[in-house]
């Protein structure tokens, strides 16, 4: 699992992991512009659901300013994550310099009525021309 998902974080029962790729086809380093897709494996290992309400991203780019984002869900679900089992889902996040980086919490339901923040590990975003 670490070669597919090599950034990891658990918080109580929750297990985040992230995968990351750099996509050539969608940057245009001459304008200034590089994207990357994250890969987000989310697995309840506990004995209850679990439900992900809202997400909270903190993003760096290679300047070291930083942009937080927040909102309902991810990718227009709030998905609901029975013991055992896990959700994933894969979204983009553009930048206007050539590296930077991203972390964050999923603020979390349990189907006791608890609720918590899971943290996202944090995960390099590293255009190719850097990586060399």
């Amino acid at each position: 699992m670490k070669a597919l998902f090599p950034h990891a974080a658990q918080t109580r029962d929750v297990t985040i992991r992230v995968s990351v790729s750099f996509l050539a086809d969608q940057s245009e380093p001459g304008k200034g512009r590089w994207f990357w897709a994250y890969h987000i494996r989310i697995e309840n290992e506990g004995s209850q659901a679990v439900q992900l309400i809202s997400r909270h991203w903190r993003i760096t780019d290679g300047r070291g300013a930083r942009h937080d984002v927040r909102g309902e869900g991810v990718v227009g679900e709030q998905p609901i994550i029975e013991p055992g089992n896990s959700f994933d889902y894969v979204s983009g996040c553009p930048l206007h310099t050539p590296t930077g980086a991203m972390e964050g919490t999923f603020h979390m339901a349990v189907a006791d009525g608890t609720t918590f923040d899971a943290a996202i590990p944090r995960f390099p975003l590293i255009g190719p021309a850097v990586a060399r």
